[in-house]
């Protein structure tokens, strides 16, 4: 069970996982060597599963988002693993979620652009079994975009 610190310190890493233990010691009125041990003790609980850095999709040409909602033909086992075990291969889906509704499955997709989409669209996602129908939604702006989950 996480304490009102253990939250704490968890908001601060999500916000900035780069400060120093002495940064966060003094936002958190601890020493540097309680600090340091509780992040070590959340990181061997896989609270903290590991530490990665968020690039501008801009500044490397992947700014175009699509979510796609996928339809299996059958949600039988053998199609759902064909379509997960190949999914996992498309370095252009960040992100898939099996999910409940009218569809299976929704991918997060990132591409260059429109053209960049439908060639992966043609090459790569319908060339995966089992796919029945699919429904892209194109973004068109960001208003809420974060990886922090709040522990308040």
């Amino acid at each position: 069970m996480l304490d009102k610190i253990d939250k704490k310190l968890i908001n601060l890493l999500q916000k900035d996982s780069k400060q120093t233990t002495k940064q966060l010691s003094l936002q958190l009125n601890l020493s540097v060597t309680a600090v340091y041990e509780r992040i070590k003790k959340l990181e061997k609980e896989k609270v903290i599963e590991k530490y990665v850095a968020i690039i501008n999709k801009n500044k490397i040409g992947k700014s175009f988002l699509v979510f796609c909602h996928i339809k299996l033909v059958q949600h039988s086992k053998e199609y759902v693993t064909t379509f997960e075990r190949e999914v996992l291969q498309l370095a252009e889906v960040s992100e898939c979620f099996h999910v409940s509704g009218d569809y299976d499955y929704i991918l997060k997709i990132y591409v260059e652009n429109m053209e960049a989409y439908r060639d992966f669209m043609i090459t790569k996602l319908t060339a995966i079994k089992y796919i029945g129908s699919t429904h892209s939604i194109f973004t068109i702006g960001n208003v809420k975009n974060t990886t922090e989950i709040n522990l308040e």
